[in-house]
């Protein structure tokens, strides 16, 4: 308990740890790295959204929502921009190694598998499944999606994602009981960090035990990275 108060202490005081607009710089930084750059998958997007539109909620907070959803959808829509273009002129070759430092090549083949699953419709999707949703516009970019095509499914996405989480946490924010137990927020954010890893942890027990028997490729099967146009 005395940690969960410690948290939201931190939270409530966000101002005096990040002055003015720094505050809105390191929060758009994140959701920028998060969504823009494949070495940074397990930065905490989902949590950090729900929580500063909690936080956004509290009477005293030195955050605007308005200004939060502007900012957020933003970062959340330039970073898939800037992964398309790095996975477009690097291609596969950054994953050549199957044990590179920087890059995880079973969170490559994963969102393949995603795309295989839901085609373009993936840049939306993934926006809500962690690591997936770094990967997707990296892959899209590898597959030479149509840009235009991209820039339509990222933006929908992207507006979807973040409004989703701060308005759903600002919600959350503005129920009297929270108001007056900003701890319950915390407890929550916690819950939205552990969970998805949890699901996560269990479906690579799943794939793993399916995947015991060597795969058998066939003839003529699809390109590694071909995408629905």
């Amino acid at each position: 308990m005395e940690m969960i108060r410690q948290f939201s202490e931190f939270f409530r005081h966000l101002d005096a740890h990040f002055h003015g607009p720094w505050l809105y710089l390191v929060l758009f930084l994140i959701i920028f790295c998060e969504t823009g750059l494949v070495v940074t998958p397990v930065l905490p997007g989902d949590s950090l959204l729900f929580a500063m539109g909690a936080l956004a909620a509290n009477n005293d907070s030195p955050l605007s929502l308005p200004l939060l959803l502007i900012l957020l959808i933003g970062a959340a829509i330039l970073g898939d921009a800037v992964n398309y273009v790095i996975g477009y002129r690097a291609g596969p070759r950054v994953f050549q190694s199957e044990h590179s430092r920087l890059f995880n090549r079973k969170h490559l083949v994963r969102t393949q598998e995603f795309y295989e699953k839901y085609g373009n419709k993936t840049i939306v999707l993934a926006r809500f499944v962690p690591i997936v949703r770094t990967f997707a516009p990296f892959v899209a970019g590898i597959a030479r999606m149509g840009y235009f095509r991209f820039w339509q499914f990222n933006c929908v996405g992207g507006a979807a994602w973040v409004a989703i989480f701060l308005l759903g946490g600002y919600y959350f924010g503005n129920i009297p009981m929270i108001k007056t137990n900003f701890h319950i927020v915390i407890v929550a954010i916690v819950l939205i960090s552990v969970v998805p890893m949890g699901l996560e942890w269990v479906a690579v027990r799943r794939r793993a035990a399916r995947s015991i028997a060597p795969a058998v490729p066939t003839e003529g099967s699809a390109e590694p990275f071909e995408a629905e146009r």
